[in-house]
């Protein structure tokens, strides 16, 4: 008989969940799953046991939950999730309150309301059935991260100051007074919007985190409050309705949305039909050289599903340009994670199709950081990275416009200068000059590399980097 535990790290959204169970009893189950199921069924598979439990901690707002879709393939299994705080649901479920116990093969899971991420936020505590009264390890969702702690923002101003509130007493009065030997498994790693400067760690113990995490340093409520607040990463566009959608209970899809394969010429008459928006999701040198006017390039990475999120509309269809026909699955799996299921087709053969079949295609100029420099005040630089990489630091000179308020502030930008965008690497940067390219700027340049490059070459800042 052994403890089945595995950590299942979502990229890009850096959400965690996990798998949890009994190899000798044959029976597990998933924390927090995303809604591209077929990594837990694999697992539990490969690990000999069934899955006959699903937990939510909360009501998720940065990524579309696989509960439903999970427990579609698995018929044995049932949805737990919190009806603390008055949280209500659309679809068939188990409630789970403050205290409620789950016996799990050789682990009893306890429910804990941790309230102030959200209002219905469950922690689960993990102890050995032998010793109930004494927790090896707690599944902290989004209440307390490594280094930090669940953003009280998400619902709006009205509900700040109370989330926070409920924040500050959680982390006092749950996490602080809980054994130091206790392990913390939380839902988000280091990049997650869904709390300040997450550490890198994916997991951490309270006796770690009890000195050296920030947030658990305030005495009172409205400097905790204050902290919480000011640290807080941009909210993503798309959070409020995914909240929505996963309190209403997402769609099963049963499967990946089908994207039938167009030929060049097809996919032509897609575009000229407007039958969904036009993504690139090459690398950024390659939507550069060559990709179809109007199409806005968010580079296939684990990042797409966030930046999707922020910048596209869930009921309009999208029309695909893939790096290779190959990359298909990989790049849907992005796109619903963050709630898109809706796809026209996509270019079968890709540009090099494109180009061979005669169509007209764009180009965004690449341009280095000596190149950039050297352009001096003939150039209007653009830096679409957030408040708080701007104040750590940035090109003299340079007009600060966060990537998410790019559609809305375009024109306060002039369309008659050539234009050079950055971010931190370039990805964002590419996704930037394809927008700037579709509201009419025809001179516009990425900076692969961009304050990265900047940097590592020695070039003037302004900003807190030019004081260090």
């Amino acid at each position: 008989m052994s403890l089945v535990f595995e950590t299942i790290e979502t990229e890009g959204l850096a959400e965690i969940s996990y798998l949890l169970g009994d190899d000798e009893e044959g029976v597990a189950a998933v924390f927090d799953p995303r809604v591209d199921v077929d990594i837990y069924i694999e697992l539990a598979r490969a690990k000999n046991v069934s899955i006959t439990h699903i937990f939510e901690t909360h009501i998720h707002a940065d990524l579309v939950s696989g509960a439903r879709e999970l427990c579609s393939r698995v018929e044995s299994a049932k949805i737990f999730v919190s009806h603390e705080g008055g949280a209500r649901y659309g679809f068939e479920h188990e409630a789970v309150k403050n205290g409620d116990t789950f016996k799990l093969g050789c682990v009893i899971i306890t429910a804990r309301h941790t309230p102030g991420h959200t209002p219905e936020h469950v922690s689960y505590l993990l102890a050995e059935k032998d010793h109930p009264e004494r927790p090896w390890g707690v599944l902290s969702g989004d209440s307390l991260f490594v280094s930090s702690a669940g953003r009280p923002d998400l619902l709006g101003d009205s509900q700040t100051e109370k989330l926070a509130a409920q924040q500050f007493y959680t982390l006092r009065d749950f996490y602080l007074k809980l054994p130091d030997s206790v392990i913390i498994y939380p839902g988000h790693g280091s990049g997650s919007p869904c709390g300040a400067d997450i550490g890198d760690r994916l997991s951490s113990t309270i006796g770690y985190e009890r000195p050296f995490n920030p947030f658990l340093q305030f005495d009172d409520v409205k400097s905790f409050t204050k902290h919480a607040v000011s640290t807080a990463p941009p909210v993503p566009k798309y959070y409020r309705l995914v909240k929505k959608v996963n309190a209403d209970g997402p769609e099963v899809l049963g499967n990946l949305p089908r994207v039938p394969g167009l030929p060049p010429k097809a996919f032509k008459k897609a575009l000229e039909e407007k039958a969904g928006v036009l993504i690139d999701t090459r690398t950024m040198l390659a939507f550069g050289a060559a990709h179809i006017p109007g199409a806005l390039n968010i580079g296939g990475t684990p990042m797409l599903s966030i930046w999707a999120g922020s910048l596209l509309d869930p009921n309009e269809a999208i029309l695909l340009v893939l790096e290779s026909d190959n990359d298909l699955e990989k790049i849907v799996r992005f796109f619903i994670r963050t709630g898109f299921t809706k796809f026209g087709g996509y270019l079968v053969g890709g540009m090099k199709a494109w180009q061979n079949a005669s169509f007209p295609f764009a180009q965004v100029g690449q341009i280095t950081v000596h190149e950039l420099k050297a352009a001096g005040d003939r150039l209007q630089i653009v830096d679409v990275r957030s408040q708080r990489e701007w104040n750590g630091g940035h090109v003299p000179d340079a007009r600060h416009i966060f990537l998410s308020e790019l559609c809305e502030r375009a024109d306060e930008l002039d369309q008659s200068k050539p234009t050079a965008v950055y971010c931190a690497t370039g990805y964002r940067a590419s996704i930037a000059a394809s927008i700037l390219k579709q509201r009419g700027f025809d001179e516009v340049s990425n900076v692969p590399g961009s304050w990265h490059a900047w940097r590592k070459a020695g070039f003037a800042v302004d900003g807190k980097a030019a004081k260090e």
